[in-house]
C-alpha cells in the first residue's frame, strides 16, 4: 500500500489508528442498539391482578370511589340515589335525585313543600321511597284491591279494585292492581300519561305498548280517565 499510494510510514500509521478506532465505534454502537428484554412495572401487573380478581389483587380502602361499572356488577345505583317523580300539588314537582332510603317525606320537602292547604292526610309520609316511583301529592288515593281469598262474586275481575281506577292520578302501585298489569305496564301507562299530559278517554290506552286488544278489554270497566 505504501508503494502504490506513495504514503509515508506516518501517515500509514494514522490511517490505520482512524480505521481501527472507526470499527470499534461501529461495533459499540452496533452492541447499545440491540433490543433487550424489559420487565413489566410493579403498577401495571397489580392493575392486572386487580381486573382478574385473583389473590393478589388489593382489597377497597374507605371512601374510595369504584370505578366505572363497579355498580352494575354490584347491582347498586350509582352513588347510592334513587329517582322519584313527584305529582300533585308540590312547588316544584317533576323528577326528583334523592339518597338510597329516603322517605316520603324527603321527596315532598326536594319538591318544595305541599302547596297551602292540601291534604296530606291520605298520603304516608314515613313510607321508605323505591326507585322509579311516583308520589302523587294532593291527588285522591284509589280505592284498595277487592279483599278477601275465599269464595265469593261480585267483585269486577279477579283482584281488581273495587272502583274505577284514575288513568290520570293513579300511581304505579295503584296501576298494579288491575288484572293483567305489572309494574312495566303500569310504568308504561304512566309514562304515557307525562308524555301526552294525561288521558282524555280510556280508548288511549290502545296505544300504551303492551296493551292489547284482550287485555284492554279486561282493563277498560275498571278504569276511568
Amino acid at each position: 500500500m505504501q508503494l502504490r499510494c506513495g504514503l509515508e510510514p506516518r501517515a500509514l500509521a494514522a490511517l490505520a489508528v482512524v480505521l481501527v478506532g472507526a470499527a470499534v465505534f461501529a461495533a459499540a454502537h452496533f452492541w447499545s442498539a440491540r433490543p433487550e428484554p424489559v420487565r413489566a412495572p410493579d403498577r401495571v401487573a397489580e392493575a392486572a391482578a386487580v381486573q382478574d380478581g385473583g389473590p393478589g389483587a388489593p382489597k377497597a380502602l374507605p371512601g374510595l370511589t369504584p370505578g366505572p361499572g363497579a355498580g352494575a356488577r354490584t347491582g347498586t345505583a350509582p352513588g347510592g340515589q334513587i329517582v322519584v317523580d313527584v305529582s300533585g300539588k308540590v312547588r316544584r314537582p317533576g323528577i326528583q335525585y334523592l339518597p338510597a332510603g329516603s322517605r316520603v317525606a324527603d321527596a315532598l320537602r326536594a319538591a318544595g313543600g305541599a302547596r297551602a292547604g292540601t291534604d296530606l292526610s291520605a298520603l304516608n309520609r314515613a313510607r321508605v321511597l323505591t326507585d322509579g316511583e311516583q308520589v302523587a301529592v294532593g291527588m285522591p288515593a284509589a280505592p284498595p284491591p277487592a279483599g278477601g281469598t275465599g269464595v265469593g262474586g261480585g267483585a269486577p275481575g279477579e283482584g281488581g279494585p273495587a272502583a274505577p281506577v284514575s288513568l290520570g292520578t293513579a300511581t304505579v302501585e295503584q296501576l298494579e292492581t288491575l288484572p293483567g298489569v305489572g309494574p312495566v305496564l303500569a310504568q308504561h301507562i304512566v309514562d304515557y300519561r307525562t308524555e301526552h299530559g294525561g288521558y282524555r278517554s280510556v280508548d288511549e290506552l290502545r296505544e300504551v305498548n303492551g296493551i292489547g286488544d284482550r287485555r284492554f278489554a279486561d282493563i277498560r270497566p275498571l278504569v276511568r280517565p
